[in-house]
């Protein structure tokens, strides 16, 4: 009985996220921010990697390296224990993640139907409404901390950009950026 439980909340997870996936709906902010993290992932492997070896602690302060594609500039996250490149945006109320990589989640078993919460309208940079999914990511870590239990959205749109937002960013208190240097302080 319990296995037929878990079949039937996979199974009613993968048509959660299939009907995000072909919803009416679509993403219109940020405009040259088309990448999605997961597909310019492999591009950007070597750099993450660099990246996330250049993060460190010094004196209670998490100091973390920035890339600039594009025009924006992007940090190393782990999402659940995967590692993706997010854009820093400090005008997103939420982690936003694609309908692709809240899929990858799921398959990799780093998402389950447990995370999900629900549906929400979101406007986006443009004053776009939109239809959303809320999920809960059991863990963000930049650099090296680690934030549990954060809110975030899975955008309808398979090529949404990975926006990191304010639902984590308050969770540091003190953020500052030092552009001269790329780098990103987390206190």
């Amino acid at each position: 009985m319990r296995t037929n439980y878990s079949l039937n909340i996979s199974i009613s997870i993968f048509f959660l996220l299939l009907i995000v996936i072909t919803s009416s709906f679509t993403f219109y902010g940020c405009s040259g921010c088309s990448r999605s993290g997961l597909r310019s992932q492999m591009t950007q492997k070597q750099q993450l990697q660099s990246n996330v070896k250049k993060s460190f602690r010094s004196s209670g302060t998490n100091i973390v390296k920035m890339a600039k594609q594009n025009g924006v500039y992007q940090i190393p996250v782990n999402i659940n224990g995967f590692p993706m490149y997010f854009i820093f945006d400090t005008g997103a109320s939420l982690i936003s993640i694609s309908a692709t990589e809240a899929i990858f989640l799921y398959k990799q078993g780093k998402l389950s139907s447990e995370d999900v919460l629900g549906k929400s309208n979101f406007i986006d940079a443009n004053g776009v409404v939109s239809e959303g999914t809320i999920i809960v990511l059991r863990q963000v870590k930049i650099g090296n901390k680690v934030l549990t239990n954060v809110e975030a959205s899975v955008v309808n749109n398979l090529s949404a950009p990975l926006l990191i937002g304010q639902s984590a960013m308050e969770k540091f208190g003190k953020i500052s950026i030092d552009y001269s240097k790329n780098e990103i302080s987390f206190e």
